[in-house]
């Protein structure tokens, strides 16, 4: 099972220290975590994206992540690398699973805890460690995030599932060009630990007005152009693998 509010306690009387915001997520974020004062996604990211996610830009891409796992309300499912909660919290709304969610940034983690105060979110960097006991969940997923093999296969239950989504090649195609195929480099990451049994490409078009675009800049760290942005139609793709642990 995850674990308890007087379990995670245990980590501060061991020297990692932690704390409860008023918005209601755990910050376990530790110094040595942070490469700089304000580590992963700032608020004008979140916000950006977040924006994007309510104009249902990215709509398609959470109903190919749903038709994959086939999640069930008996699932416990974690979301590494969570952002600002849209993926895991929208799934848990509607088919009222355990939902768990980490990620390094305190502004997504924020946002997400505000927006689904139904699930559990934690400030922390699963790049190092997830912060749950052993076999935790039947599912983990890493959507366009961390991918820290040994950590995921420490909370995953035997029978449990993997789902990992990656930019595709055309992902946002008319802003930075085709990007590269990681699906291989990918597999090999996880291939000490798990078994790829499915993989789906999940892509959608969005004709977006010059604030939209921006929104999409902001996300991706691209504020900065030598021209406005301007109204465009633009690609949204994903490539989605879902693997089981080599037991």
């Amino acid at each position: 099972m995850p674990l308890a509010r007087d379990e995670r306690r245990m980590f501060c009387e061991n020297g990692h220290s932690f704390d409860i915001a008023r918005s209601g997520y755990t910050n376990l974020l530790q110094p040595q975590d942070k490469k700089s004062k304000q580590p992963g996604d700032t608020e004008a990211a979140v916000a950006a994206r977040r924006r994007l996610h309510d104009r249902g830009v990215t709509g398609p891409l959470l109903r190919g992540v749903a038709g994959m796992l086939a999640i069930s309300s008996d699932d416990i499912v974690l979301d590494a690398g969570c952002g600002d909660g849209f993926y895991l919290g929208t799934l848990a709304r509607e088919i009222g699973f355990d939902a768990h969610g980490v990620d390094i940034s305190a502004p997504a983690v924020e946002a997400a805890a505000r927006r689904y105060p139904g699930c559990e979110w934690i400030a922390g960097n699963a790049d190092r460690w997830v912060p749950y006991a052993d076999r935790a969940f039947s599912i983990v997923m890493s959507i366009t995030a961390r991918m820290n093999s040994g950590e995921f296969r420490r909370v995953l239950r035997d029978e449990g599932h993997l789902l990992v989504a990656i930019p595709a090649p055309e992902d946002l195609i008319e802003l930075r060009g085709v990007g590269r195929d990681r699906v291989a480099r990918t597999v090999q990451t996880f291939a000490d630990n798990f078994a790829l049994i499915d993989q789906q490409g999940v892509s959608t078009h969005a004709d977006l007005d010059a604030a939209a675009v921006h929104d999409v800049l902001l996300s991706i760290y691209r504020p900065m152009q030598s021209t406005p942005p301007e109204a465009m139609r633009v690609t949204f793709s994903l490539d989605l693998l879902l693997f089981r642990l080599k037991v």
